[in-house]
């Protein structure tokens, strides 16, 4: 397809490229930097096999090429083998997002004949005690294990590390343990602040003065390793002074399913106030994309206000992140804090002053964990505020 036409508001809309299927919210480690919503508890369901064969089919249909299983934790579905399956069947390019928790050989070489075509394994750390911390669960080695079976069995080795504030001090030796593990491609990603993690901000976010030492010594071993193992350096978004594109334009480029089977434009965009959020339980893949309202809500640039809708870097970031402006400002249409252009930008240096000021004692550990316990500890709290 070239392009849809919405007549509600006259704009082309290409169709989807990008797929995250969120399996499920169920996971056996507990981060607290987690992207999954605070309350998931609410949403105990999820899609049946025969659902998200459907969806894989009405997406492939309509153009996507690019398909990520995710989670919560994508392993404990008992049909993930069968998904991958039918996701070879109809052409796409099949991405594991994984903790590698509970992986075997035997399931690699299964998926690997279901014809998936990557594997992404996140470790938390460099040392064991503070990976299984972070983690919530003995993980440590186990990971590190099934790294080396994911490059044996003929995949690129894909190593995720989220870093905050409780690992960024080890850089020189995560860089190291992805070498040591013959990583192809290592992903420093910086903690960006939704969910658990924006729950968790002043704790997890480095000091600026921690944030450009570490991005100093993973630039200098990018170039020590180059031909070897490429390094993605993944900036956090309040050390920048322009937002990132959110979603490469809203609606243009992604489409998530959360497990429940609700249709987002970005897995946060359920935060948002107003968006009626359509499931596929109820409507298809196009009639979700081209006409409901949660699709078409930022799409173009008339929503804008001002000093996004006069900007002329608006067809470049899109006036950024809209669910960071809700969560920053608690208003969706403002500008991204991020952009220093912002009337609100002063909200990221006070969170940066903050997080610098934020008093922790040698070995305290007052993070908020994610688990059921908490989501719900959450949602109670949230319903008596309302």
């Amino acid at each position: 397809m070239a392009g849809l036409n919405n007549n509600a508001n006259d704009i082309k809309i290409s169709p989807p490229r990008w797929l995250l299927a969120e399996l499920t919210y169920a996971c056996p480690l507990q981060c607290p930097y987690c992207s999954n919503p605070l309350d998931y508890a609410k949403y105990p369901d999820e899609l049946s096999t025969d659902n998200w064969k459907r969806v894989l089919t009405q997406a492939r249909k309509m153009g996507a090429v690019q398909l990520g299983f995710s989670g919560g934790e994508p392993l404990t579905r008992s049909d993930l083998v069968e998904l991958v399956s039918h996701a070879r069947e109809l052409g796409y390019y099949s991405n594991l997002i994984t903790s590698g928790y509970g992986l075997t050989e035997e399931k690699i070489v299964q998926l690997k004949e279901a014809g998936l075509d990557h594997i992404q394994v996140s470790i938390q750390a460099s040392t064991q005690e503070l990976n299984d911390h972070i983690a919530g669960t003995q993980s440590f080695n186990h990971k590190k294990e099934v790294a080396r079976l994911v490059k044996k069995n003929g995949y690129p080795m894909v190593l995720c590390v989220v870093i905050h504030r409780e690992n960024i001090h080890q850089m020189p030796e995560i860089l190291a343990m992805a070498e040591e593990l013959g990583a192809d491609y290592l992903e420093l990603a910086n903690t960006q602040y939704y969910g658990w993690a924006h729950l968790n901000r002043d704790l997890l976010m480095p000091t600026k003065k921690q944030f450009d030492e570490a991005e100093r010594i993973a630039q200098a071993y990018k170039e020590k390793v180059t031909g070897k193992m490429k390094i993605y350096y993944v900036v956090p978004d309040y050390y920048e002074d322009r937002p990132k594109a959110c979603m490469n334009g809203w609606g243009t480029t992604f489409l998530t399913i959360a497990p429940d089977g609700v249709a987002l434009p970005c897995h946060e965009a359920r935060s948002l106030p107003g968006l009626d959020c359509p499931n596929v339980k109820d409507h298809s893949i196009e009639d979700i994309w081209v006409n409901s309202k949660a699709f078409n809500f930022f799409r173009g640039f008339d929503w804008m206000k001002e000093p996004c809708r006069s900007c002329d870097e608006k067809e470049k970031d899109f006036g950024g992140c809209r669910c960071q402006a809700y969560l920053l400002t608690g208003d969706m249409y403002l500008a991204d804090p991020v952009c220093s252009k912002s009337p609100e930008h002063g909200k990221i240096q006070d969170a940066i002053n903050d997080a610098a000021s934020a008093n922790l004692a040698e070995n305290e550990k007052p993070l908020v964990f994610r688990n059921s316990r908490n989501s719900k500890s959450l949602n109670l709290i949230a319903d008596i505020n309302d």
